[in-house]
């Protein structure tokens, strides 16, 4: 062999030792594996459908939980390995928990997901008319782009609750034989004003009024006689008033159901991946998990998108409250437990996009179809408003998932000083457990129609089983 290919050979050597693979992930997967993932997501997809908002979350997680063998906790009850209890926080927020063989004394595993989404809250006093049009007027709901809203079905979706208690379920907009509601636009012709202003002063959030009726109360010559038909069709199908608008939680969210993305059905495009698509692989994992060694909770919490504020929120004390009645019943206490524990946040990254490279770093992008994204840490500038995870911790999960054969990648959210954003890990850090995020790259994220890869939930999935039960 001559000296050269001596040299080559020795280089292809070190460079196998010494350099991470290039290579796509999904190529490295057998069509076995893909299969896997595609028939994973028709469960994923089924979720999606009837969860758009939290509350369906929550009603959708328990029905399954409970066919999975879940019961609502009891704190007087003593709970052995394997046992799997619920609790509800007011319809907005669930924990889900396994108990493990060696209960909490070496801390819990925690896998923890956001349920709620962007979306157009209506006011408390929602319903106008105006030159003979009538319309919900809303407040947005975490961060959206305005000028995306305008134009696309929606439909209502929430609770109304009667002052004496009684709670009416309202659910319109998405079945095709039913009506949707819109916000309007300006047509082009007349938009030359409108065209010339920057990207967050062409709407602004008075403007996401929703446009719902148009035909008067025909019994008599009352002034807004559109509103009163609007309001007599509502009393009607769900038995409300105007004024119990001021005890709803009603908003719009789009209309429709979730659809495969591609020629070859690879994707999934629908509204709301942020943060279900990380919620049913936890949610999923949490089902499959048995008699682990370490107790298991999974959280599906809601107020992400607005600071995880109020009681259904992270900052609540919602999850470590569960947590100290699961020590105090093993004589442990909370502080040491929490030292000890360890969890996945399971949320969304942003997915590289070729067609706005410049606001990606490709070193340190995740890419679909290269499995569950870890983010070291988020937050926006010189690391402000987050977690990081230690070198530690980050070694644990890296040697898990190879060990495991999981398809995994890192990833930060975009460009340093390109913007930002948080999770919830922080939350659970501030705790004193040891946390990562990780979950799903996603495209158009925040869009009414966002774009995640089959392979990429289902190998989130498998990263948060393997974590359960290592």
């Amino acid at each position: 062999m001559s000296e050269e290919k001596k040299e080559k050979k020795a280089s292809e050597l070190l460079k196998e030792k010494l350099l991470m693979k290039k290579e796509s992930g999904a190529k490295t997967l057998s069509v076995e594996e893909i299969a896997k993932a595609d028939e994973f997501c028709k469960g994923y997809v089924a979720f999606l459908d009837q969860a758009k908002t939290e509350r369906e979350a929550v009603s959708y997680s328990i029905q399954a939980a409970e066919k999975a063998g879940f019961c609502e906790y009891d704190s007087s009850k003593v709970y052995q390995p394997g046992d799997r209890v619920y609790v509800n926080n007011r319809g907005k927020a669930l924990m889900l928990c396994v108990m493990g063989k060696n209960g909490v004394k070496n801390g819990v595993r925690l896998g923890i997901a956001h349920i709620d989404s962007p979306r157009l809250d209506l006011k408390p006093n929602p319903l106008y008319e105006s030159n003979d049009l009538a319309l919900f007027k809303t407040h947005y709901y975490g961060g959206i782009k305005k000028y995306q809203w305008p134009t696309v079905p929606l439909a209502l979706h929430g609770v109304v609750v009667l002052k004496d208690g009684t709670v009416k379920n309202v659910y319109i907009g998405d079945d095709e034989d039913e009506p949707c509601f819109v916000v309007t636009d300006l047509l082009p012709h007349l938009a030359v004003e409108q065209m010339s202003k920057v990207m967050t002063k062409a709407f602004t959030g008075e403007d996401l009024n929703v446009l719902i009726g148009s035909r008067p109360f025909r019994m008599d010559e009352e002034s807004e006689s559109v509103k009163l038909n609007i309001m007599n069709l509502l009393y009607e199908k769900y038995g409300f008033t105007e004024a119990d608008f001021m005890s709803a939680d009603l908003t719009m969210v789009p209309a429709g159901k979730a659809r495969d993305v591609g020629f070859d059905r690879s994707m999934i495009g629908a509204y709301g991946h942020d943060d279900k698509v990380c919620a049913y692989p936890a949610l999923m994992a949490a089902f499959d998990t048995t008699v682990p060694e370490q107790t298991v909770i999974t959280v599906l919490t809601d107020r992400e998108e607005i600071g995880s504020d109020g009681a259904t929120g992270m900052k609540s004390t919602y999850m470590a409250d569960f947590i100290a009645d699961l020590c105090e019943s093993e004589g442990e206490a909370l502080r040491h437990v929490m030292a000890k524990s360890t969890c996945l946040s399971a949320d969304v990254n942003a997915a590289f996009d070729p067609n706005y490279a410049s606001a990606f770093e490709s070193n340190n992008s995740s890419y679909i179809n290269n499995g569950a994204v870890i983010t070291k840490y988020t937050g926006s500038g010189g690391k402000y408003s987050t977690s990081d995870a230690t070198a530690e911790f980050m070694a644990k999960i890296r040697a898990l998932l190879d060990e495991k054969e999981v398809l995994w990648q890192t990833g930060e959210l975009g460009k340093v000083d390109g913007g930002g954003g948080g999770t919830i890990a922080k939350f659970v850090a501030n705790l004193n457990a040891d946390v990562v995020d990780l979950g799903v790259p996603v495209l158009s994220m925040h869009a009414p129609f966002e774009i995640v890869s089959k392979i990429d939930v289902y190998e989130t999935y498998r990263a948060l089983y393997e974590f359960y039960n290592a």
